[in-house]
């Protein structure tokens, strides 16, 4: 009975410890996004106030659509998180409480045995009638042993009331922080909807000049250009996925099920499902992965041989730096992007191909057909 106790509390133990280690992690992600959300609604308050700012105001609250619908995420695996503790908490009171009804039957059991022998004087008996002063010794000892026995059985019941009682406050406070997550969560996605419904008003008001301006991806494709200039050295004179070239035709796309929505000049918008396979579209060598810290989102550049192709906007990857991939293999998951039009949330990913040559543009619509 101890054992199992022990083993109860040890699971217990262990649980408490790994849901701490993820629930520490994940309110980090969300006061970063908190923080920087904070921030942009500064911002956007000066913006609004500007009449001829209409393009900045949509690229703001495209930005902050997009880190607010991370922190609605984030909530929704906090609250999936705090479910999980409470079922397993919940689990575990059912065996505690299995425990106690058990130690309850033994402790009574020994309760009716000790007024039994001393309401018969059974005990005074038990002593008395000792064969030789070995044996009343032993039998003194018996009778102490057992009385030890009875204290502790009855120290483990009361023990393991307390533990019960500790794990009933923990999980009405677990139940009162998912409510508390909930109503951050339907405030977070109220104040969604209004920016998204804002910024919907604003693009309605731009010219033709300015929304063509503001449906373009350039803010992405300067920064994958940037990195890019830098990865040219690295990959000079890489030999795996050599066999790629410029004349490579008919591969798949990366992102399984996925459509192309835009192709300009090096680079496509891929758009796919939830939860979708991003895919390497050769073979080759990753030769740098990068994290946005705001919204946890990565890029990827694998090489194959001296061409270079990028993947922007994976919410996880799946493979690490210099490692060695195959054509078609999956390095990671799509994530989410602002559509610039419409302000709706899409999965989508920005993929690039970058001859080794930077004066040489390779269209990117070439490779799939």
């Amino acid at each position: 009975m101890k054992r199992f106790l022990t083993l109860i509390l040890l699971s217990l133990t262990l649980t408490t410890s790994l849901y701490a280690q993820n629930e520490h992690a994940l309110r980090r992600t969300i006061e970063q996004l908190e923080a920087s959300i904070e921030k942009e609604e500064k911002e956007l308050a000066k913006l609004k106030k500007n009449k001829d700012s209409k393009q900045r105001l949509v690229n703001s609250l495209a930005s902050q659509i997009e880190k607010r619908n991370a922190l609605i995420a984030a909530r929704d695996k906090q609250i999936k998180e705090l479910n999980r503790s409470i079922n397993n908490a919940e689990k575990e009171m059912g065996e505690m409480s299995q425990t106690i009804v058990e130690l309850e039957k033994s402790c009574a059991n020994l309760s009716r045995e000790a007024y039994r022998n001393y309401r018969h004087n059974s005990t005074l008996a038990y002593i008395f009638s000792a064969s030789s002063t070995v044996d009343l010794a032993r039998r003194i000892a018996s009778l102490r042993s057992a009385t030890l026995h009875r204290q502790a059985q009855m120290n483990r019941l009361a023990q393991a009331r307390e533990d019960l009682e500790a794990q009933r406050r923990k999980l009405a406070s677990r139940r009162s922080e998912v409510d508390e997550v909930k109503r951050k969560l339907d405030k977070q996605r109220k104040k969604m909807r209004d920016e998204r419904d804002l910024a919907k008003a604003t693009i309605r008001q731009m010219s033709e000049k300015e929304r063509s301006v503001q449906a373009s991806m350039s803010a992405h494709e300067k920064r994958l250009n940037s990195a890019i200039a830098e990865l040219r050295k690295i990959t000079k004179g890489n030999k795996s996925g050599s066999g790629f070239s410029s004349a490579t035709r008919g591969l798949r796309l990366p992102v399984a099920g996925g459509r192309v929505v835009r192709y300009n000049a090096n680079t496509a918008e891929i758009l796919g499902s939830k939860g979708a396979n991003v895919n390497s579209i050769y073979e080759g060598k990753v030769v740098r992965i990068s994290r946005n810290k705001i919204n946890n989102k990565y890029d990827i550049y694998i090489a194959h041989g001296e061409y270079i192709s990028s993947y922007a906007n994976l919410s996880d990857v799946c493979v690490q730096q210099e490692e060695r991939v195959m054509k078609n293999q999956k390095i990671g998951t799509i994530a989410t992007m602002v559509n610039p039009s419409t302000m709706n949330v899409e999965y989508k990913i920005l993929f690039a191909i970058h001859s080794p040559n930077p004066k040489v543009t390779l269209k990117a619509s070439n490779l799939f057909k």
